[in-house]
């Protein structure tokens, strides 16, 4: 049985990066990638099943490698407020540092493969979210919800300032970037929207 050569897989990954930022998923062809990364066809073969095999386990890598950042120095214990600040910021942070991943895995979200990676991912990172959220509710830090409202009040503003940070300007054209102190800004206004009515 032949050695899995993980400097070869890990070339693969990043050369389909590259090129799913540039061409986008249709623009990702086997032969292509092959030729960018400097093996053969059949050497992606050897590793991944077909270009879905290869994206599915792309995304699970990337998402695993997202989901441990973010909960770096995270406690579901942590109030609220304070936990979501460190979420914000980790998200950020990592949403910047690695922008061809964060192309990767905002799009993949609107691909056919996206349901398949949810059944079968890892349900630590949503656990540890889920116990930190039920504790906000319990501890009346945080209004009940349904799921789907809380993640668009809680994080889509987030992910708009980091979309206006990587474009590096504004719906009106003019130069756009993302300071901490808009950031915490920004999460003042979510926290408002989402602490229960007294």
């Amino acid at each position: 049985m032949r050695t899995r050569d993980e400097n070869k897989i890990t070339k693969i990954f990043h050369k389909t990066l590259e090129m799913i930022v540039k061409y986008g998923f249709d623009g990702l062809s086997m032969q292509k990638l092959a030729r960018a990364a400097g093996v053969s066809p059949a050497t992606i073969y050897i590793y991944f099943k077909s270009k879905e095999d290869l994206l599915l386990q792309l995304h699970k890598r990337e998402k695993d490698r997202y989901f441990a950042y973010i909960l770096e120095g995270f406690d579901p214990t942590m109030d609220f407020a304070t936990g979501l600040a460190a979420q914000w910021k980790r998200r950020a942070q990592f949403a910047i540092e690695n922008q061809d991943i964060a192309h990767f895995m905002e799009h993949f979200t609107f691909t056919p493969l996206h349901l398949k990676s949810a059944k079968t991912g890892d349900h630590h990172f949503s656990d540890v979210m889920r116990a930190f959220v039920v504790r906000a509710i319990a501890n009346k830090e945080l209004m009940a919800m349904p799921f789907e409202v809380y993640w668009s009040v809680a994080f889509a503003p987030l992910m708009n300032l980091v979309r206006f940070h990587k474009a590096g300007f504004n719906l009106a054209g003019d130069p756009f970037q993302l300071t901490d102190d808009m950031l915490m800004q920004t999460l003042a206004l979510v926290l408002k929207a989402l602490k229960p009515e007294d």
